[in-house]
C-alpha cells in the first residue's frame, strides 16, 4: 500500500501571527514539502491544480518536473488534473514528457475541480462538465495507446492523423486515477476503463465514501476487470498530531476556526466526528486510518493533506516527520494484516511495464521534411547497425 501527501497550494494567512506567505514562499514550500516526504519514506507526493487566487497550484507538470529533478524515489502525482478545461492533447504530451524526465515516477488523477469560474476562463461551459470529463478522457486514453489518432467529438475540434509526442515511456502510459467527491458518473468512468478511483473524502462522512467506493467496485467487476475487491482505490485525509491529543487540539483549533475551508461551520469536534480529519496523538491517527478498510475494503493509496489552514512551513515539515516516522510504518504493518494475496498492490511504472510484457521503445518515426528521416530509413539504419 502507498502512503503520501497532497497539497492544494492555498495561500492562507496564519491566524496565530497574522502573516500571509507570498506566492514565491508557497511555491518554494511546495518543493520543500515534497522533498521532506521522500526523506521520511513516504511513497507519493501529489499537487492539485488551481488557476485562481488564493492558490499557487497552476502548471502542475512544471512543479513536478522541478521536484523530480531533486528527488530519486517518490512517485509524483496530481491531486487533480483538470480534464474538463485542459486540452487532452496537452495532457498527453505534458505527462508523457514528465514520465521520461522522472524515469516513470509519475501517475495522475483526473478531476473536474471545484471552481466554477475556471470553465469560461478556458473557453468551456460548466454545464458541459461531465460531458467534457467523459469525452476528453476518451481522447486522452487513445492518444497514449495509439500511434496515429483520427478523432471527432462534440466538444473539441477533430484530429486527423495526429501523433502525440513524446510517446509514453517504455510504451506504457502513466497510471490514471479518477478523482471524485460526489459524482457517480466519474466512479463509473474509472470502472469502465479499469483505472483507479480516488475518493478525496476530506469533507465527507464515511457513509458517503463507502457508497461511492462501493459503486466503483461493483462497476469495475461488471466491466470485466476482475473481482470487486481487486479494484484500485485511494482515499484522502488530513491530520494534525502532537504526543498529547489535548495539545494537538489546542494548537490546531485557531487554524481550524478561521480557515476558509473549515471555519465558520461545524466545530472542530463535530468536523472530526463527521470527516477523516483527525487531530490528536499519532496513535489516534493510526487507529482512525487503520479502520478505513473496515468501511471501503482493502485499498491501495492513502494521501494526507498536511499544509492547510495557514499552517507555517516549519510546522508542516514537523508534521510530515511525525507522519513518516511514527504513523506510516505502523499503518503499513496494520494494513498488511489479513490482506488477501489476490489484492493488488498500488500500480507503479515497473508493475505496469511487467504487465505489458516488458519495456519497448515507443518512438514514432514519421516522414519529416526537416530531418529527412522516414520510418523506412530509420529501420534500415537500425538493421545495418545490428549487422555490424
Amino acid at each position: 500500500m502507498q502512503f503520501g501527501i497532497f497539497t492544494v497550494g492555498d495561500v492562507t494567512t496564519d491566524p496565530t501571527t497574522g502573516r500571509t506567505p507570498t506566492e514565491h514562499e508557497r511555491i518554494k514550500a511546495t518543493v520543500a514539502i515534497a522533498k521532506k516526504a521522500e526523506d521520511v519514506g513516504l511513497d507519493v507526493f501529489a499537487t492539485g491544480e488551481h488557476h485562481n487566487p488564493p492558490f499557487i497550484a497552476s502548471a502542475p507538470t512544471t512543479t513536478l518536473a522541478y521536484i523530480g529533478a531533486q528527488t530519486e524515489r517518490i512517485i509524483l502525482s496530481t491531486a487533480t488534473t483538470l480534464i474538463t478545461t485542459t486540452d487532452p492533447v496537452l495532457i498527453a504530451e505534458n505527462y508523457a514528457k514528465l514520465q521520461h524526465l522522472t524515469d516513470g515516477r509519475v501517475d495522475l488523477m483526473m478531476g473536474r475541480g471545484n471552481t466554477g469560474p475556471v470553465y469560461p476562463w478556458f473557453g468551456k461551459d460548466i454545464r458541459d462538465g461531465i460531458a467534457l470529463a467523459v469525452e476528453n478522457y476518451a481522447l486522452l486514453h487513445r492518444l497514449w495507446r495509439e500511434d496515429v489518432v483520427d478523432w471527432q467529438g462534440r466538444l473539441r475540434t477533430p484530429l486527423q492523423g495526429f501523433t502525440s509526442t513524446p510517446r509514453p515511456l517504455d510504451g506504457v502510459p502513466p497510471f490514471v486515477w479518477h478523482g471524485s467527491i460526489r459524482s457517480p458518473e466519474i466512479a463509473e468512468q474509472a470502472a469502465y476503463y479499469g483505472d483507479g478511483f480516488f475518493h478525496n473524502n476530506i469533507f465527507w462522512p464515511m457513509s458517503h465514501t463507502k457508497q461511492m467506493v462501493g459503486l466503483y467496485r461493483r462497476r469495475f467487476e461488471h466491466y470485466g476487470h476482475g473481482p470487486a475487491d481487486t479494484a484500485i482505490v485511494g482515499l484522502g485525509g488530513q491530520v494534525f498530531m502532537r504526543p498529547n491529543s489535548q495539545d494537538a487540539i489546542r494548537e490546531f483549533r485557531p487554524y481550524f476556526d478561521v480557515a476558509p475551508v473549515y471555519g465558520h461551520g461545524p466545530s472542530l469536534e463535530e468536523f472530526m466526528d463527521q470527516t477523516p480529519l483527525t487531530v490528536g496523538s499519532p496513535q489516534q491517527v493510526i487507529d482512525r486510518y487503520a479502520a478505513m478498510r473496515d468501511h471501503v475494503g482493502h485499498y491501495q493509496r492513502q494521501l494526507f493533506l498536511m499544509d492547510h489552514a495557514g499552517l507555517p512551513l516549519d510546522i508542516v515539515l514537523e508534521q510530515i516527520e511525525i507522519l513518516g516516522t511514527e504513523v506510516v510504518p505502523v499503518l503499513r504493518r496494520e494494513m498488511a494484516i489479513g490482506r488477501p494475496e489476490h489484492i493488488p498492490d498500488a500500480p507503479t511504472h515497473a508493475s505496469l511495464v511487467a504487465a505489458a510484457g516488458g519495456a519497448r521503445d515507443a518512438t514514432v518515426h514519421a516522414d519529416d521534411d526537416v530531418t529527412g528521416r522516414t520510418a523506412e530509413n530509420v529501420a534500415a539504419t537500425e538493421n545495418a547497425e545490428a549487422a555490424r
